[in-house]
């Protein structure tokens, strides 16, 4: 279209790709205040202009399973995955939540976080001044913070529990008086903004003290009851991390509750989905035919496999051995000259391959697998094992590792994959009409997962390097497609009305880039960092956040509070 007039921004004479799959159209998006007014040919100035050309204008990118709900209250940029293009989070999965909580009892929240997402107690304790207790408390404190990102919040049924249960959350099932009261905050969150509820039935989310986090002890018509309110009270969706271990293995039965709960309340149910051949869960035909049936599932995914990031400057998989911990107790430069000691190295190579790990946890813990171990060299571009490593140095695995590392100088990441992507399943999940490429976990496992980059590693390698995606079908995975699943329906396309959220980027050059270590945390503790190349601009709201790789003073993000229909 043609527009004319004075505008607050201008991004001209770029290739336009709209977040709807359409082929790109070279042209210009025009803004005033936080929202689009026209796309095409814009004859009037802005205040502010952004020249494109050459460069690709796209709708910011939605990260949609994050659970950067602690980290908000530190961190009013969004790291790492602002330098991504990302302009919206939903915040909450998996049942994890910081509200609502009663006065006192934070340590409880506190409690299923800690471990179950890898985020520091005493981050949280240094970095949260709780001001809340009920969930439409909690997102008028988000509304008020200063935020880089825009915040679409769910409701997590372990802090449901813990607030209606107390210490009883975490031993066994709810009665009908402790039902009723998550039912009536759940109902009040969702009138509030919430944008649904979550839950976690995962073996693999514990706590701290080794016991279930508190949504595994929830019987199963605990959970239906809480979905019908979301059903009953919003459009929201019912996210959950499913009971691999436990139902998930028994799939017919286990996918035909899921079915008949989603036919039943209405609610869209949306959970992680993996292109791993050797993974149970259902087919894709299987999902097909459960929303034909009528069900609404919606499938979170991922561009590259989930990878466990190890260190020798953060952790490693054998830091729980007594013979590592000799050595890794100590300051960096005198572990490098012991990590060099002959008869040490004998010592570690054998208590990797014969000692007694325990009850170990978190992605990175365990006995190393080093045929699936990668040595970061590229940050997108396939990485050799460990084993293809040793093999070429003709020396063991281990000791290869330790090579490595010394010399980098400690500066070495190896990535364990935990769920291996088969390449022309990944292609057809993709592409699938049901799935959102959203998996990022952004604010969790800060110090053994960087998957921020998904977004940038999905437009570098299978765009740009395999040519396997075309442009405008990857950024309709990572805008409109997450967008419409958590019904933020002003966001993720460039369209008249719309919100502001634009990125602008070299497909030539954009991608992730090498990741370092920082101490920013509260408290002085460690994270990953992972920046992106080939960005000119990522705009929330109308404004510049992040401008050639470098963040400006602005915070525009908002709290994006989804409607509900049972409070108009």
């Amino acid at each position: 279209m043609s527009a004319t007039g004075e505008f607050d921004l201008v991004v001209r004479g770029g290739l336009v790709v709209d977040g709807t799959g359409a082929p790109g159209v070279r042209g210009d998006v025009a803004v005033v205040g936080d929202r689009i007014v026209a796309v095409g040919d814009v004859d009037g100035r802005g205040r502010e202009e952004i020249d494109a050309d050459g460069l690709v204008v796209a709708p910011g990118f939605v990260d949609a399973h994050t659970h950067m709900d602690a980290q908000v209250f530190w961190d009013d940029l969004g790291k790492p995955a602002c330098w991504h293009g990302v302009t919206s989070v939903v915040m909450g999965n998996c049942g994890f939540t910081l509200a609502p909580v009663r006065r006192g009892a934070e340590a409880l929240v506190v409690r299923n976080l800690e471990r179950a997402e890898d985020i520091a107690a005493e981050a949280m304790a240094e970095g949260i001044t709780w001001t809340w207790e009920s969930f439409p408390e909690f997102l008028d404190t988000l509304d008020r913070l200063p935020k880089g990102l825009n915040l679409s919040a769910t409701i997590g049924h372990s802090a449901l529990r813990t607030f209606a249960m107390g210490e009883r959350a975490f031993d066994g099932p709810a009665d009908a008086d402790d039902i009723a009261v998550m039912a009536t905050e759940l109902r009040a969150a969702l009138r509030a903004g919430a944008a649904g509820f979550t839950t976690s039935r995962s073996r693999a989310h514990a706590t701290s003290d080794d016991r279930p986090v508190a949504s595994r002890l929830a019987a199963w018509d605990e959970v239906v009851a809480l979905v019908d309110v979301l059903g009953r009270e919003s459009t929201g969706v019912f996210q959950l991390a499913p009971e691999r271990g436990q139902g998930w293995d028994d799939l017919p039965e286990y996918m035909g509750r899921l079915r008949d709960l989603s036919i039943r309340s209405g609610a869209p149910i949306a959970f992680g989905y993996h292109a791993n051949a050797d993974m149970p869960q259902p087919t894709l035909a299987e999902i097909d035919e459960s929303n034909a049936l009528g069900a609404e599932f919606r499938l979170l995914t991922h561009s590259r496999g989930i990878l466990s990031s190890q260190s020798f400057l953060t952790t490693l998989g054998v830091d729980c051995l007594p013979e590592w911990q000799e050595v890794r107790s100590r300051p960096y430069e005198e572990q490098k000259v012991l990590l060099r000691d002959p008869d040490v190295r004998k010592r570690l190579v054998h208590a990797t391959y014969n000692g007694d790990y325990g009850p170990v946890f978190g992605p990175e813990a365990g006995k190393p697998r080093f045929d699936r171990m990668q040595v970061l060299l590229t940050p997108y571009l396939p990485n050799p094992t460990v084993a293809e490593e040793a093999a070429r140095r003709g020396v063991d695995p281990v000791e290869a590792m330790i090579d490595l590392a010394l010399e980098r100088d400690l500066d070495a990441f190896f990535l364990t994959s935990l769920v291996p992507q088969d390449e022309t399943k990944l292609m057809e999940l993709l592409r699938h009409p049901a799935a959102s490429m959203c998996f990022s976990d952004s604010g969790a496992h800060v110090t053994q997962v960087f998957d921020s980059s998904i977004y940038t590693h999905l437009l570098a390698y299978w765009v740009r390097e395999r040519g396997l995606l075309g442009l405008e079908e990857a950024v309709a995975m990572i805008t409109s497609r997450p967008a419409a699943l958590w019904r933020l329906h002003d966001r993720g396309r460039l369209a008249p009305g719309y919100a502001a959220d634009l990125t602008v980027f070299d497909a030539a050059t954009v991608g992730p880039e090498m990741p370092t270590i920082v101490q920013d945390l509260p408290g002085g503790a460690k994270r990953i960092e992972q920046k992106a190349s080939g960005f000119a601009a990522t705009i929330v709201n109308g404004q510049v956040l992040i401008r050639d790789g470098e963040a400006s003073e602005r915070r525009p993000g908002k709290l994006l509070r989804s409607p509900s229909p049972a409070a108009a």
